[in-house]
């Protein structure tokens, strides 16, 4: 079977305390990489063990989910986001800001590999399909809206797209080259406009919701278009995971026609842990070709999911896209920060176990 498989992971793990510790301590780059590339081998062997085919390096040289992205591309600098549009928020009604965006300040361009570097250790230890993870293009624009340039770097915005879609176009043929199969594009923003308030605090700012979902779908369309041949891309609809919170309430029904029906990849990874995902209705609009991830497991609190719950949403959802095209995986990754989502590594790795064993107790096999 190709990728992707019945159980997943969607690729950040929690980091080991030594790697912790010495990124506190500000240890010197070579001590990290040597630290880095031990426990990668080692957390490769672990998610082996676990009986996971889809193997990621959990993520264990990047800060974040993103930030690893605009650190290795010339041309961004940081500032403000524009609007309430990046509200973490916890169950307790907690809010606070992100408050960091990318900004390009200057002709963006790749000046040399964002993840296939990661790709080519990876696969010197794996014996399964190693995943590469990207942020989506729309991290690049949805912060700040059109601010999200510097006007006399890029006077026409889409000059600005097409410099994005090149960066990723080449990134692609990068890990193509390195070995890897299999990438996944984890996009947030398509996933926030879902939410009627984050929807409001867009138009307070200047935008159109919608506007912004063609403008990022046309985008992740773009850069699949030039994916080399017999590269599988899915996309990762998050819905906000840092530190165990999350942004966005409201069921897919908001973006499901356009969103399932026109993107060009070849699966989607679909956060269903909470009622704040709503029903399985909108999957009516996936296409026949495609194959969906439910992520049913929560990475977000300890108490371990009931299998029998989980076969039973697995049948419901089933309604809607036949079993032999649906999958199960955690809802994100466990650690979309360093710090992670305040789960232990026992509680990360009975979540994953229960992964593997649903999807062999519906599939036959994980």
């Amino acid at each position: 079977m190709n990728p992707p498989f019945r159980a997943e992971q969607i690729g950040s793990l929690l980091r080991p305390k030594a790697l912790l510790d010495a990124w506190n301590s500000g240890a010197d780059r070579q001590r990290l990489r040597e630290l880095e590339d031990e426990h990668i081998a080692s957390v490769i062997r672990w998610q082996e063990s676990l009986g996971l085919r889809s193997i990621t390096d959990g993520e264990f040289r990047r800060e974040s989910w993103r930030l690893g992205f605009v650190s290795k591309v010339a041309g961004f600098g940081r500032a403000d986001a524009i609007g309430e549009v990046d509200l973490q928020r916890d169950d307790a009604g907690n809010e606070a800001r992100i408050g960091s965006a990318p900004i390009a300040v200057a002709r963006v361009r790749r000046t040399g590999p964002i993840a296939a570097d990661e790709v080519v250790f990876a696969l010197k230890h794996a014996r399964g399909t190693v995943k590469a993870t990207l942020p989506a293009p729309s991290y690049l624009h949805y912060p700040r809206g059109d601010a999200c340039v510097d006007p006399n770097t890029y006077p026409d915005l889409d000059e600005f797209f097409a410099d994005v879609v090149e960066i990723y176009a080449e990134e692609l043929a990068a890990v193509h080259a390195a070995g890897g199969r299999y990438v996944q594009f984890d996009e947030v923003a398509q996933t926030l406009l879902c939410d009627e308030r984050i929807r409001a605090a867009v138009r307070a700012r200047g935008d159109d919701p919608d506007r912004l979902i063609d403008l990022y779908i046309d985008l992740i369309n773009r850069i699949a278009r030039r994916r080399p041949e017999g590269m599988t891309i899915g996309v990762h609809m998050c819905r906000g995971n840092a530190f165990g919170k999350w942004m966005a309430s409201g069921g897919y029904e908001r973006i499901a026609e356009k969103t399932f029906s026109t993107l060009e990849v070849d699966a989607f990874f679909l956060e269903y842990d909470t009622i704040r995902a709503g029903g399985f209705e909108p999957l009516r609009f996936v296409p026949k070709d495609r194959f969906v991830v439910l992520g049913l497991v929560s990475t977000k609190t300890p108490k371990l999911e009931s299998m029998d719950d989980l076969k039973q949403r697995i049948e419901q959802a089933a309604a809607y896209v036949p079993l032999e095209r649906l999958g199960i995986s955690p809802q994100c990754g466990f650690a979309s920060h360093r710090r992670g989502t305040g789960l232990t590594f026992a509680e990360q790795e009975a979540k994953l176990r229960l992964v593997v064993e649903t999807a062999a107790a519906v599939w036959g096999a994980a």
